[in-house]
């Protein structure tokens, strides 16, 4: 979720940095499980944004992160397949304005396994609306970041495990085979 050129630009600055989550999305591959990125990204003129959204008005004053802005592409190091979906979204969560959970119920998806950036907004919003949906969820703790270590710490640590399971990228793999 997010890993989207803008947001990846912030967070990692290095490839190495994106290797957990290459690999998590090999492995699901691998797996011929279903591989959905998630973008946020707004229409010319964001009209999904209001004054009252602090993050988001700021975007729109600034400018970016556009639908067809470089900035909302998915980053090449994990670049999407041809049949592999691409959700853009307009809020936090990766249900909030997007066509999601058409695509999860058209597919019977009932399990998802979660990683994005950063972990403290996608992460944390896409966890609490989708266990209050009542799907399955995994987090994969290491492909998973965030600009303040110890919020990424309390989340994986604390929070999640309250209603996801909480795995490294390699144990998740250890549970395909």
């Amino acid at each position: 979720m997010d890993l989207q050129n803008g947001i990846v630009s912030r967070f990692a600055q290095s490839d190495e940095v994106l290797a957990p989550f290459k690999k998590a999305v090999a492995a699901a591959r691998q797996a011929k499980m279903p591989v959905i990125y998630v973008r946020v990204a707004f229409r010319e003129g964001y009209p999904e944004v209001s004054a009252r959204n602090k993050s988001f008005a700021a975007i729109a004053d600034r400018g970016g992160m556009t639908q067809e802005d470089a900035s909302t592409q998915i980053h090449e190091a994990v670049a999407p397949r041809q049949d592999e979906p691409i959700v853009t979204k307009r809020r936090v969560s990766a249900f909030a304005g997007s066509d999601l959970d058409v695509i999860l119920r058209a597919r019977r998806i009932d399990t998802l396994v979660l990683c994005g950036i950063a972990t403290s907004g996608v992460v944390l919003s896409t966890v609490r609306e989708a266990a209050d949906m009542d799907f399955g969820l995994i987090v994969l703790s290491d492909a998973c970041l965030d600009a303040d270590p110890e919020v990424h710490r309390v989340l994986v640590e604390k929070v999640f495990p309250r209603q996801a399971d909480v795995l490294c990228v390699d144990e998740w793999i250890a549970t395909l085979t």
